[in-house]
């Protein structure tokens, strides 16, 4: 099976579309009283000096952040612990805002894709031994906590096996939401910091279940008040009958397939209800063979395990980013004295779970707009980054659930500019009423991964509560 197809996510086995759900799976997480008698909240005393980390093998010279990992226990009855790891700032830390970054698929782990791969300080070199630092780590401008989620992911684990079996959207964010709980009870500074929450893909979804879980229980005074303030949201899994849609144009827009197919499906599927019939499955099929063998997170890249050798670095001419990496990671991650170093059990450490996904998921809501827009009706400004060569997520499937949601245009789409010199367009910008949109150009499924300068410009000005630089635009 192909890497980027390990990614997530949707697309098991690289199809065009995803997998749609049945009904009986169709549900909101809008329910007066959700999650607020079910958290648990356990001691804390003396775990946070348990949990800081001396230093990881091999990491680089200079490191002048705290670094901390470990478990929070958010089932005791079943034995369900989750693992986190944070990675403090080196500028000012007691003012930086507080970040939790969740990761997608469901099963890829936010320690591996979030971290190692993405925003966090340290990346491996491609012996997978040694670290460097990552020059647009996230926490020059934050201080941020990676949670493997749910359990089964990661180092994250429960003593009640059947719990791999039965996860679902609900679960995972009953337990995100204890995890949240008790670890600002073990880091009680960070209680009255501005709280962002942020993922990317099917994480995205996951984000925005948390941020309603949290509007929710806050009205509870039996339980702590979190102060959330906003979200940010990568390539996000938002509606997946839109997904759908939004899929087929963009493959027919990037010349990916032919005039004939594109038609073909627009007239025999049926979108909007899900119920696709022999001719549409047959025509879907048709486009996923006219595509061809294109990864998907990126489709302008490679897949290392089909046209490289993982033992060798990767120099890709066009997207910058070694598709070889994960291997890195895991490599890294596996070792016993990184493992001893990050307070984790000693076990063989998976960037993407085989025990956590789909194909056992029990609840997958059809759609979160509902919930994006009880967001925006509470005051929490949504940012969604897209990278515009994803197909998994695209950019068109994103434009497709804003236009769903009906919401006002208040800053109109314009360019907005990467570098120093302010001459190269890193993306473009669009301001709705309680959400923006931000494109990365030349961003891939894993936004970060492919342009980790770019996307540290957008959220660096989403926490100062701008946009990203831009031109003057003469409307």
């Amino acid at each position: 099976m192909l890497l980027h197809i390990l990614l997530l996510h949707l697309t098991l086995q690289q199809w065009v579309f995803p997998i749609i759900p049945s009904q009986a799976t169709q549900q909101l997480l809008h329910q007066e009283g959700f999650l607020s008698s079910s958290v648990y909240i356990g001691e804390q005393e003396g775990l946070r000096e348990a949990d800081k980390i001396g230093g990881l093998p091999e990491q680089p010279p200079g490191v002048e952040f705290g670094q901390y990992s470990g478990y929070v226990t958010v089932d005791p009855k079943a034995g369900r612990s989750l693992f986190y790891y944070f990675a403090e700032s080196p500028h000012n830390a007691s003012s930086k805002p507080l970040i939790l970054w969740l990761a997608g698929g469901p099963g890829s782990s936010a320690l591996g894709y979030g971290s190692f791969l993405g925003i966090g300080p340290f990346k491996v070199h491609s012996d997978g031994k040694t670290l460097y630092m990552n020059d647009y780590s996230w926490n020059k401008v934050a201080n941020v906590l990676f949670l493997e989620s749910p359990a089964g992911v990661g180092f994250s684990y429960s003593n009640t096996t059947s719990d791999y079996n039965t996860t679902d959207d609900n679960r995972t964010t009953t337990d995100a939401y204890s995890f949240l709980v008790n670890w600002l009870e073990r880091f009680p500074e960070y209680k009255s910091r501005d709280l962002y929450l942020s993922g990317v893909s099917y994480g995205g979804r996951f984000v925005s279940e948390l941020a309603y879980a949290i509007l929710l229980n806050n009205k509870n005074r039996s339980l702590p008040f979190i102060n959330l303030k906003n979200i940010a949201i990568g390539n996000p899994v938002l509606d997946l009958h839109l997904a759908a849609k939004g899929n087929l144009e963009y493959l027919w827009a990037h010349a990916m397939i032919s005039d004939t197919t594109h038609e073909a499906i627009t007239k025999y599927c049926d979108f909007e209800s899900g119920k696709y019939s022999d001719k549409c499955n047959a025509y879907m099929s048709r486009a996923n063979s006219e595509a061809g063998p294109v990864p998907r997170a990126n489709i302008f890249s490679y897949d290392c395990t089909t046209t490289h050798n993982a033992s060798k670095p990767q120099s890709p001419p066009i997207t910058g980013y070694d598709e070889c990496s994960p291997y890195y990671v895991e490599r890294y991650v596996n070792r016993r004295d990184v493992q001893e170093a990050l307070h984790a059990i000693n076990t063989n450490w998976t960037i993407l779970s085989h025990n956590v996904g789909l194909r056992n998921w029990k609840n997958m809501p059809m759609t979160v707009l509902p919930t994006l827009q009880h967001l925006i009706e509470n005051k929490v400004h949504i940012l969604i980054i897209s990278g515009d060569l994803d197909d998994i997520m695209s950019v068109t499937t994103t434009r497709l659930a804003i236009s769903n949601m009906k919401l006002a245009v208040v800053i109109a789409w314009r360019p907005w500019l990467s570098d120093q010199t302010l001459q190269e367009v890193g993306g473009y910008v669009e301001v709705y009423e309680g959400l923006t949109l931000a494109t990365i150009r030349g961003a891939g499924h894993e936004f970060a991964s492919y342009q980790p300068q770019r996307s540290l410009v957008v959220i660096s000005s989403f926490l100062r509560g701008e946009l990203p630089p831009g031109p003057v635009v003469v409307s």
